[in-house]
């Protein structure tokens, strides 16, 4: 969620501001872009260069840049607009009451002045000040603002008191603000099934039959669906790819069978299903103990036909809106309208080896969306990434606009 965002982080004096390192640290590692803003007095608590190290981008603390023989300045408007969400952490009484009553004696509260973002603070003080009335008084004229507050947490203080005043852990900051993005994602609250990749059918311990899937278009879609705020499973068959998003959980298959049988299982719970993978129309009939050695006779194998895993979700659909997709040589659009059919299908994605840079093995692919109603929408030569959202972005259309 926090992927490609840009955060302005601004750091103000107080002893929790030593927390902003690991902060920090979390932010970049979530894929967003940061830049900080430091107040005179948190420097004394936090160094400059280490938060430049760590996001990756110098530190700013005043209207004036401190090189020699330069008339450049920090521009507190232009950080404002740069930033699609600001958080001042920790965010002193001192600090709060200034924002609250629309001060301006440093490039932090210029800034804030200017922002267009969403802003959030997270408080952190002695327990006395956070049960204080004038700050109780600033909380709420920020909210009314339209700031968002991340509750302090409970615990010991650097007084010794025990009590609220705590500010908030970076790990629990980096999840309020993925809460926050994900509450008006079209996706939230909905499961998502993806199959993925190619499956491996044994013709003995060392051989099998499979085929160029790399997996890549499903893992693309499990991803966008994700970042569009579903609980996504994707079932993968072999391959090289993996995936870190807490949202996505990934089970890894072998067989159609085995495909099929996890399917299944997660079947009734799903929303959305869509079957990106490269299932094996065959298999062996009969799987050697042995590697078969080498001889100069024909070799020759008796394949039985796999279970239909498309085809028998169409049979069971209920609620689900299920999506297939039909790889094509020839009669594309009569092939896939027939697919779509045939398998109970809400939606096909077409794709066509004859298109360049389709199909297996690529990072770009070219599709048609076709549903049950007729509708086609085609799409240009795009990075798998794209397609995906594509993809997404259609179904979404039709299912929950």
């Amino acid at each position: 969620m926090l992927g490609g965002k840009n955060i302005l982080l601004g750091i103000t004096g107080g002893i929790a501001a030593y927390k902003t390192t690991f902060l920090t640290r979390l932010l970049i590692k979530a894929g967003a872009n940061v830049k900080i803003i430091l107040t005179d007095s948190a420097s004394s608590f936090v160094s400059p260069l280490t938060l430049a190290t760590l996001s990756k981008n110098p530190v700013v603390s005043d209207f004036v840049q401190q090189e020699i023989n330069t008339t450049d300045w920090n521009n507190h408007v232009k950080l404002g607009l740069w930033a699609d969400i600001m958080i001042i952490a920790p965010a002193t009484a001192n600090t709060l009451s200034k924002m609250s009553n629309g001060a301006c004696d440093n490039l932090l509260l210029a800034t804030y002045l200017s922002a267009k973002c969403p802003v959030f603070f997270a408080p952190a003080m002695d327990l006395d000040m956070y049960k204080h009335p004038g700050t109780a008084a600033s909380f709420k004229k920020l909210k009314s603002f339209g700031n968002i507050m991340i509750p302090a947490a409970s615990g010991e203080l650097a007084s010794g008191l025990h009590g609220e005043g705590r500010m908030a852990e970076p790990e629990v900051i980096v999840d309020f603000l993925t809460d926050y993005l994900e509450r008006d994602l079209p996706l939230k609250g909905k499961k998502v099934l993806i199959t993925a990749g190619p499956t491996y059918e044994a013709i003995d311990p060392v051989r099998f039959i499979g085929n160029h899937s790399s997996g890549l278009m499903g893992f693309e879609l499990a991803k966008v669906s994700a970042q569009l705020g579903a609980e996504v499973f994707l079932v993968s068959g072999p391959t090289h790819l993996d995936t870190q998003e807490k949202n996505i959980h990934l089970k890894r298959v072998m067989s159609a069978d085995e495909m099929y049988e996890e399917v299944h299982q997660r079947y009734a719970d799903a929303d959305i299903v869509i079957c990106a993978a490269a299932v094996a129309d065959y298999r062996p009939k009969s799987i050697a103990d042995q590697k078969i050695k080498k001889s100069d006779a024909d070799l020759n194998i008796a394949l039985v036909k796999n279970k239909d895993i498309l085809f028998s979700l169409g049979e069971l659909k209920k609620n689900q809106y299920l999506v297939g997709f039909a790889l094509e040589t020839e009669n594309e659009l009569e092939n896939a309208k027939g697919k779509l059919k045939r398998k109970n299908l809400d939606a096909i994605v077409l794709n066509s080896l004859n298109d360049k840079g389709a199909g297996f093995g690529s990072q770009t692919n070219k599709i048609t969306f076709i549903d049950t109603n007729s509708g086609i929408t085609t799409f240009e030569l795009k990075t798998k990434a794209a397609v995906a959202r594509d993809i997404l972005n259609e179904i979404i259309k039709r299912r929950y606009a």
